[in-house]
């Protein structure tokens, strides 16, 4: 490995603009040597993530700018996701996996920490977690050690799936739901997610191994949205019925919230999906705070944006600008 003096690796976040990857540069700007992040927008992720990251402009879709990303990096964090970048985004996500792969092989990066998505091996799984299933192959079909942590709802302010529920709980006080909301689902709080993420980096016990990610209680979705409801003041009526098809679910999910149905639709299909921890070897392995849904609830409502903070009160209609397409069913 090149780690410098005082033993912190020299690191690599691919997918550094999202939810988790900003969150996750930030706190190794905090505590490491200046972090290597890759973007298909240099300028967008300097605004993101300001002057504390080496900003690689990088597209692992396409491949340009990609050679050399991985020189000096001993560790290597794979956060790319192409949800809402088009149709076939497991296609997109596929090559990407594969340029990754070879670009850090080439490069001798020590190990590679993958974060992919909770649930179990099914075949019947929706397409949003068989894609993330997809790429965990991919990468550990390479030569480098991969750790993999899987994950469900991440609870923090600006997550697609954490800020779907929000804004729903938020404009809605009655909802017609389809039967996702009574699936079981582990979420868990950002902090608690980073604290692994990082420790992941030097943990000789976390190499080559697949960890459950998830917080300290499980919950349905419709569970969830009540006690958003409660923190919110306004806990919603849900009435669950059988006949709402993912396209339509994923529209109206689109139209209500500020999430583009081109995300929504990958993570209500992959609402019907039980996403439960097996086991806690994870957070034995990196003790710390177990944050519950509530005291996470707390952090990730008072870290959102002014933009995605709504006023108690009547549910008001979407900001969004243009008229609603007729789904298809």
């Amino acid at each position: 490995m090149n780690a410098p003096m005082g033993g912190r690796p020299h690191v690599l976040v691919a997918g550094g603009t999202g939810f988790v990857g900003r969150a996750l540069v930030r706190r190794l700007v905090a505590g490491g040597p200046r972090p290597r992040v890759t973007s298909r927008d240099a300028g967008a992720a300097v605004a993101a993530l300001g002057t504390g990251a080496e900003i690689l402009r990088a597209d692992w879709v396409s491949g340009e700018g990609t050679e050399g990303a991985g020189d000096g990096i001993d560790v290597a964090y794979y956060l790319v996701h192409s949800m809402g970048s088009g149709s076939d985004f497991a296609a997109s996500d596929r090559a990407a996996a594969h340029r990754f792969v070879e670009e850090m092989a080439r490069a001798r990066v020590a190990r590679i920490v993958y974060l992919g998505g909770l649930g179990e091996d099914a075949g019947d799984l929706s397409p949003h977690l068989a894609s993330r299933r997809e790429v965990e192959r991919i990468l550990r079909d390479g030569p480098v050690p991969v750790t993999t942590l899987r994950a469900a709802i991440i609870l923090g302010a600006g997550g697609s799936s954490f800020e779907m529920l929000v804004q729903l709980v938020e404009k809605l006080p009655v909802m017609i739901c389809p039967r996702w909301v009574s699936t079981p689902c582990q979420p868990v709080a950002l902090e608690e997610l980073l604290r692994y993420l990082v420790g992941c980096a030097t943990e000789p016990q976390a190499i080559g191994q697949t960890f459950d990610a998830g917080g300290p209680e499980v919950l349905t979705y419709r569970e969830m949205m009540q006690r958003v409801g409660d923190h919110l003041g306004r806990r919603p009526w849900i009435i669950e019925v059988p006949v709402l098809t993912p396209s339509l679910s994923s529209h109206w999910v689109g139209f209500i919230t500020e999430v583009a149905s081109g995300v929504a639709r990958p993570l209500v299909e992959g609402m019907r999906n039980p996403v439960v921890c097996r086991d806690d070897r994870l957070a034995r392995l990196f003790p710390g705070p177990r944050l519950g849904f509530d005291a996470a609830l707390d952090l990730a409502l008072e870290g959102r944006s002014p933009v995605h903070r709504r006023p108690r009160g009547p549910a008001t209609g979407p900001r969004r600008s243009g008229g609603f397409k007729t789904p298809r069913v």
